[in-house]
């Protein structure tokens, strides 16, 4: 079997930037542990694969290892993939996805996901996520699946050297950690050891749970992000109560098939 498949730096307007994921249109639904496989051999973050349904597609995420519930780069080149090379051409698309619909609108090159806000619960705090991390948190919080530890600066998230067997032992998806920003609202880094991916290099999904922390904090709904991996990305962000609006551009890397 031959596939179509390309390749999409996501939150970025440049290549090499923002967060790399794979795509693979589909007209059905292929085995899932073939579909596993696939994202296994592309050892990237994400794999997306989409299939028509109604008045739009399905969509699903895999890592390497497991396939997960909502992925906010993957979901940005998937997009990218439509409108760019398979003449999708209104200003909106729908997905259908394990986190329920998931609307993307395109704007000059940019990409605008509306994504369900994450429900956030303070805890006293996680000595074994201040351990794998080796720093003191200023806060913690829960959210649906991650950890989101809040950090006094941006210099201290900088300056992490995470112990990733640590924070795959917290539990959760993953860990995000953040801290003010100098030139933006707020910068974060994410760790998703759990899932085969130690550190994300610009993780949308994550800003579901990081915008609404940072807008109550802030007292303001508009927010400018950066993720401070190697490759970095930027991101604009709107809380709408609940759902996040999470933007950001996208450029494609790579255009191929794949033999299955």
């Amino acid at each position: 079997m031959e596939l179509s498949i390309y390749q999409v730096d996501a939150f970025a307007n440049q290549r090499f930037r923002g967060n790399p994921a794979a795509v693979v249109p589909l007209e059905t639904w292929l085995p899932d542990a073939l579909m596993q496989d696939i994202a296994q051999e592309n050892n990237l973050a994400e794999t997306a694969f989409f299939v028509p349904e109604g008045d739009g597609w399905r969509l699903r995420w895999f890592t390497p290892t497991v396939e997960v519930n909502l992925c906010g780069h993957a979901t940005v080149a998937a997009a990218h993939v439509l409108y760019a090379h398979l003449g999708y051409a209104k200003p909106q698309l729908a997905f259908q996805s394990k986190s329920g619909l998931l609307t993307v609108t395109q704007r000059e090159g940019q990409y605008t996901l509306n994504f369900p806000t994450d429900t956030l619960t303070p805890i006293d705090a996680h000595p074994a996520l201040a351990a794998a991390l080796n720093v003191a948190p200023v806060e913690v919080w829960r959210g649906r699946e991650d950890w989101l530890v809040v950090l006094g600066s941006q210099a201290q998230l900088e300056a992490l050297q995470p112990d990733f067997r640590g924070i795959a032992a917290a539990g959760g998806r993953g860990t995000l950690v953040t801290a003010p920003g100098t030139e933006v609202d707020f910068v974060s880094r994410c760790f998703f050891p759990q899932t085969g991916v130690d550190e994300d290099p610009v993780t949308g999904s994550a800003h579901t749970t990081l915008t609404p922390y940072w807008a109550q904090r802030l007292g303001k709904n508009e927010l400018t992000a950066r993720q401070l991996s190697r490759r970095g990305g930027e991101l604009r962000l709107k809380l709408s109560g609940e759902r996040t609006e999470i933007s950001g551009g996208a450029v494609t890397y790579l255009q191929g098939k794949i033999f299955v």
